[in-house]
């Protein structure tokens, strides 16, 4: 450290041991503070109430009551609001609108690339506006949109999400179509890449990391036959190595011992597992991102082509999984897969009717949040980064009237957000 280093560190802990601190900020930094009602730190549950956040060049530079600014500084006044990390949806399809007029494959067949990517677009801004700050999405985006939608949010083009992007899904022959004649050819490759051995799967992983993945989904039993664990093991390693993270969709329990075995970072829906593979995924730190839709989302979509089981049985099986994931002490991360238009809502609207189910499993408010914030940040490896208001993350803040500890269903009103330093909207 240098000589004007050392004597700014010191001023700094002189101020601190004299019981305020004043910010001063860098010269030509763009600064901010916001003084904040209520601070929650959602991995705890601990709320600090009259803090104050400066925010400089996007990342959070200080944070606590005593803190003092040098005047002119821009306030942002949340001194009745609850204050807290934006928040994250480790399972979407931003660049999937399905309808009741079209379904999932027909959306490969009429859908063009340029036309999802507007709607990735349209989707990331309305996940923006409620509050999700980052994102996991995992796919169904025709030719790689959802890699050119990253790169288009992280030059500032458009307003939207930090975005861990997975191109093509990996699956077993067939994507996730059912019964499709022989003569219509292997249109599904237009979303998804075949892969049948550990070989094919090593190089699906890698042919995704060229076309611009930065995470990686599989997709098993889809069918009778299922992914082996030797398979994803290696999308695993492929994955791993380079520094990303593998989600694999199952439903079943024998095909998730298989994912489990081979070792998955998260397993996607997993409506019907048993208690057995529960305990097991808790044992390996294996998490759920359990995807629980409302049932009028269910209705809304039918079953998908197959996809899942129909409505109202799938509604029965996420309750009782979810119920039973929370006793167990599994570690989720919310996630809300909503891929289709629902009337009259965003996006993001529409992931947030997803608290229903969570309260209505018996789930307490304060875990809501903790696996929409700092649960996710850990399992997308962004923990230090993203999750949490503290100094060196990035100043993804989010505000709303009510307490959401108390109600997780205060997040349906959230009225403030800041993406990397800038407030939405401004």
């Amino acid at each position: 450290m240098g000589s004007r280093g050392l004597s700014r560190c010191l001023l700094v802990v002189t101020l601190m041991l004299a019981g305020s601190l004043l910010w001063s900020g860098s010269a030509g930094a763009q600064t901010t503070v916001i003084r904040a009602g209520h601070l929650i730190d959602p991995a705890t549950g601990k709320v600090t109430d009259n803090q104050t956040i400066v925010v400089q060049d996007g990342k959070i530079a200080l944070v606590g009551a005593e803190v003092r600014v040098t005047p002119n500084t821009p306030v942002i006044d949340l001194s009745k609001s609850w204050v807290m990390p934006g928040l994250m949806d480790a399972h979407t399809h931003l660049t999937l609108s399905l309808s009741r007029e079209q379904g999932l494959e027909e959306s490969y067949l009429k859908t063009p690339t340029g036309w999802r990517l507007l709607q990735g677009v349209r989707n990331a801004r309305g996940m923006l506006e409620a509050g999700f700050t980052t994102v996991r999405d995992v796919g169904n985006a025709a030719n790689y949109a959802d890699a050119d939608l990253r790169r288009a949010i992280e030059k500032g083009w458009f307003p939207g999400p930090t975005i861990l992007n997975a191109g093509k899904i990996i699956t077993p022959f067939g994507g996730q179509s059912h019964g499709i004649a022989p003569e219509q050819g292997p249109f599904w490759r237009w979303e998804y890449l075949d892969a049948d051995t550990p070989e094919e799967v090593r190089k699906a992983v890698r042919e995704n990391i060229y076309y611009g993945a930065t995470t990686i989904k599989l997709v098993t039993d889809n069918s009778k036959f299922y992914s082996t664990a030797e398979e994803v093991r290696a999308a695993v390693e492929e994955a791993h190595r380079a520094g990303m993270i593998v989600g694999v969709h199952v439903i079943r329990s024998d095909a998730a011992r298989a994912v489990i075995e081979g070792g998955a970072d998260s397993i996607e829906h997993g409506f019907d597992l048993n208690d057995d593979v529960l305990k097991l995924m808790k044992s390996k730190g294996i998490v759920l991102v359990g995807t629980d839709f409302p049932l009028a989302h269910l209705e809304f979509m039918g079953d998908s082509g197959g996809v899942i089981p129909p409505p109202k049985e799938s509604a029965a099986m996420i309750l009782d999984r979810l119920k039973r994931a929370y006793k167990i002490g599994v570690k989720m991360a919310f996630g809300s897969d909503s891929l289709a238009d629902m009337p009259g809502k965003t996006r993001g609207e529409a992931a947030m009717e997803y608290l229903d189910v969570w309260l209505a499993a018996g789930v307490p408010s304060p875990e809501i949040l903790k696996a929409m914030t700092s649960n996710v940040a850990e399992l997308l490896r962004l923990k230090g980064k993203r999750g949490a208001i503290a100094v060196g993350e990035a100043a993804d803040i989010i505000a709303t009237p009510e307490n959401p500890l108390a109600d997780a269903r205060a997040l349906k009103k959230v009225n403030f957000v800041m993406k990397d330093g800038r407030v939405l909207g401004k």
